[in-house]
């Protein structure tokens, strides 16, 4: 089975860079520091979707020339302070790689996803990425999972998104494929109840989805 994880929110909590480096960018331009909640409400649609939110609440609609590039300045000295693997995460994609194949689809950009990748040791899990300023249209479009999908020749009913937003269900719900929320993620604020259906799963940490997939080979 093809296996197709979020990273910020999913594998990794790096909220709290996120919303300090958010914060930076804010003050730069005579806004305030914004807590942790309040950035896990804005992210999941890419940095440059961040950036125009973080903008819009210091009241500069559109973002002023620049403020991109000064948040990925911030960011870029700031993503290893408090970024880690969820506990049990490591644990967990040993045990998956052994059994399913593993791929990896976020809006982050790539450079910043391969240095996370690399310092959370977890980069050697996934064959195939998708980041965010790509080729391919960032999530919730379709384009980035059904690239993973043609690539590991892996039809909808044998493939999972492992997510933690609603950017995650919208492109599982676009792509036909089924949906995992992992709701120990900070992106799970953003989720409607209402969005979600009986045939989604759903875990409470790591190790569940384990679980959850041993008894389906069962």
């Amino acid at each position: 089975m093809l296996l197709v994880f979020d990273l910020d929110g999913t594998l990794v909590d790096s909220i709290h860079d996120l919303a300090e480096a958010a914060s930076d960018v804010s003050e730069a331009y005579g806004g305030r520091r914004l807590d942790d909640e309040a950035v896990a409400r804005m992210v999941g649609d890419g940095a440059a979707v961040l950036v125009e939110r973080v903008m819009a609440r210091a009241g500069h609609d559109p973002a002023p020339p620049g403020a991109l590039a000064r948040f990925l300045e911030f960011y870029d000295r700031r993503m290893f302070d408090n970024t880690r693997p969820y506990p049990g995460m490591l644990d967990t994609l040993h045990a998956l790689a052994d059994t399913h194949v593993l791929a990896l689809l976020t809006n982050k950009p790539e450079e910043s996803a391969r240095r996370i990748l690399a310092h959370t040791g977890i980069d050697g899990f996934f064959p195939h990425q998708v980041f965010g300023d790509g080729d391919l249209t960032r999530k919730p479009s379709p384009d980035g999972l059904r690239w993973i999908m043609a690539r590991n020749g892996a039809s909808p009913e044998r493939t999972l998104l492992i997510g933690d937003s609603d950017v995650d269900l919208q492109t599982a719900r676009a792509t036909g494929v089924r949906l995992c929320v992992a709701r120990y993620g900070f992106g799970f604020i953003r989720v409607d109840p209402a969005t979600l259906r009986d045939d989604d799963l759903h875990i409470d940490q790591p190790s569940d989805l384990v679980t959850i997939l041993s008894s389906w080979r069962r």
